[in-house]
């Protein structure tokens, strides 16, 4: 796994305004009033993470904690209300169900569509179709409007084109839960040979087990906060401890879960300072020249 990142998120903060009345909305875009006649709701809050190159992280949390508004922004398809998102090569996401497809268009029509969203050409769509259709499964139904389709049918096919076009980072919202066993398990498979060739993987899901048999670490979202992150182990069991606690109690996990987050940064510190001794230890030892060794301690 590279050390470069390929994903870099700081201080990302999203807030969407929230009106009472549609004609407040309206008064306000055309500055009919100079009152603030919204609320202001930050979905998500100075948020900061890294993604390395080959490295597959997941995102837990509760429903409403800014799982998926996060991942829109770094997709793209939100702009950030504050701080930076960049990524570094093509990003392929599935976001939710059907997103990104047009229901009148057959399922062939909307592979080139999205296939040229991602910057494919039509000869590069042309050599990887057989590809995505063999994946999705579909049948003669690739040839029919995706208004059609069943939900299991829109996630096969949206699956597909997104990991059979081999991105650079690859982003899965949740849409995996819709499909079959044997169809997540064909979907975990190909993420896992991704992976093997380097892309990097954002993988958003409610299964603490997926979280702990596909990720190599693990972020907790609350209420917009990025609250805990380190190892999938760790992170579950933060996660389970916060949404596992009584409501009059959740107050004091969460300040649990925080005391804990900062004592294993002062773990990590304390080993990083270890590690740095011992780095300057063996820079000693190789640039120690044997030739220098005395041959006797006496002196004349």
């Amino acid at each position: 796994m590279s050390s470069e990142f390929a994903v870099r998120v700081r201080n990302v903060g999203k807030c969407f305004h929230m009106y009472d009345k549609p004609q407040h909305r309206l008064r306000q875009m055309l500055g009919a009033t100079k009152r603030q006649l919204y609320r202001e709701f930050w979905a998500v809050r100075d948020v900061s993470f890294d993604v390395r190159k080959g490295e597959t992280v997941g995102i837990v949390g509760c429903n409403g904690s800014g799982k998926s508004t996060l991942l829109q922004v770094i997709c793209g398809t939100l702009a950030p209300t504050e701080g930076q998102v960049d990524t570094k090569g093509r990003l392929a996401a599935l976001l939710e169900l059907g997103a990104g497809f047009n229901p009148e268009f057959s399922g062939r029509e909307n592979v080139y569509m999205n296939a040229a969203i991602l910057g494919l050409s039509r000869s590069e769509t042309d050599e990887k179709f057989d590809e995505i259709a063999e994946f999705a499964d579909i049948g003669d139904f690739i040839d029919q409007p995706v208004k059609t389709y069943s939900s299991g049918m829109y996630v096969r096919l949206a699956f597909a084109v997104q990991a059979c076009i081999d991105p650079d980072i690859l982003v899965v919202d949740e849409a995996l839960a819709v499909g079959d066993e044997r169809f997540q398990r064909k979907c975990f498979a190909r993420m896992e040979k991704l992976k093997g060739n380097g892309t990097s993987i954002l993988f958003v899901s409610h299964s603490a087990q997926n979280i702990l048999d596909w990720c190599d670490r693990a972020i907790l979202m609350h209420k917009g906060e990025s609250i805990y992150s380190d190892s999938p182990v760790n992170t579950i069991q933060a996660y389970q401890k916060l949404i596992y606690a009584p409501p009059d109690q959740q107050g004091t996990a969460l300040a649990q879960i925080k005391t804990f987050r900062l004592a294993t940064m002062e773990v990590r510190t304390i080993e990083a300072a270890a590690e740095s001794v011992k780095s300057s230890a063996q820079e000693d030892v190789a640039f120690f020249d044997p030739a220098l060794v005395p041959e006797t301690t006496v002196t004349y």
